[in-house]
C-alpha cells in the first residue's frame, strides 16, 4: 500500500510522460564511430598531438558501450539542494510569522501574508526541482541538472517585496504623521521626521 502512495513507486514513474530524449553518450572521448577498414583492420587517423615533428598515424580504438554509473554523491547533492531550498522556505515562513505576530497595523499583516506566499512558492519550487532531478538521475539522463532561473526569480520577488514594504511603510508613516499633526507642508514633515 505504501508503494502506491510513494512518488517514487514504479507505477508513479511509469505514469510520467516519456519524451524523446537524445541518444545517451556512454563515453565522452570524441572517438568517431567507425567500422572495419580494408584488410579487417580499423582505419587510421593522424595524431596531431604527437611530440615528434611529423604526425603519426594511430588506429582508432573499438568503442565498448558501458553503462553510465550514478555515484552516491549525485544523490546526496540533490538531497542537499532540496534541504537548502527547504531552509530558505522555513526562514521566510519564520519571518512572515514573526511579522504577523508582532504587527499592530494592517500594512504589516498584509506583508506577512505576502512573505508567507513567497515562502510557500519557494517550498513548492524546491520540491518540484528535487523531483525533476531525481527522475533525471533514475533515468540516467546526460542532460544538465542546473536551472538558473529559480534562484534569480526568488531573489527578484524578494527584492521587490521588501522594496514595496519599505515604500508603503514610508508613505503610511508620512500620511499618519500628517493626519496626527495637521501639518500639510511636506518640507516641514521631512524636517521633523
Amino acid at each position: 500500500m505504501a508503494d502506491l502512495l510513494s512518488p517514487f513507486s514504479n507505477s508513479a514513474l511509469a505514469s510520467l510522460p516519456h519524451p524523446q530524449r537524445p541518444a545517451r553518450y556512454t563515453r565522452a572521448d570524441a572517438i568517431p564511430e567507425t567500422g572495419q577498414g580494408e584488410g579487417g583492420l580499423r582505419p587510421t587517423v593522424r595524431d596531431y598531438h604527437s611530440i615528434s615533428g611529423v604526425p603519426s598515424t594511430v588506429r582508432i580504438p573499438k568503442k565498448i558501450a558501458t553503462p553510465v554509473k550514478v555515484e552516491g554523491k549525485v544523490w546526496f547533492a540533490n538531497e542537499r539542494t532540496w534541504v537548502a531550498w527547504l531552509n530558505i522556505s522555513v526562514l521566510l515562513g519564520t519571518l512572515s510569522l514573526a511579522l504577523f505576530n508582532a504587527s499592530q497595523d494592517q500594512v504589516a499583516r498584509n506583508f506577512a501574508y505576502v512573505y508567507a506566499l513567497i515562502s510557500i512558492g519557494v517550498l513548492i519550487y524546491g520540491y518540484l526541482l528535487y523531483q525533476h532531478r531525481i527522475t533525471m538521475i533514475r533515468r540516467r539522463d546526460p542532460g544538465h541538472f542546473d536551472l538558473l532561473a529559480g534562484p534569480v526569480v526568488v531573489s527578484i520577488v524578494l527584492f521587490f517585496a521588501i522594496l514595496t514594504n519599505f515604500i508603503i511603510r514610508g508613505v503610511y508613516s508620512i500620511s499618519f504623521y500628517i493626519i496626527r499633526t495637521n501639518v500639510f507642508d511636506l518640507s516641514t514633515v521631512v524636517r521633523e521626521l
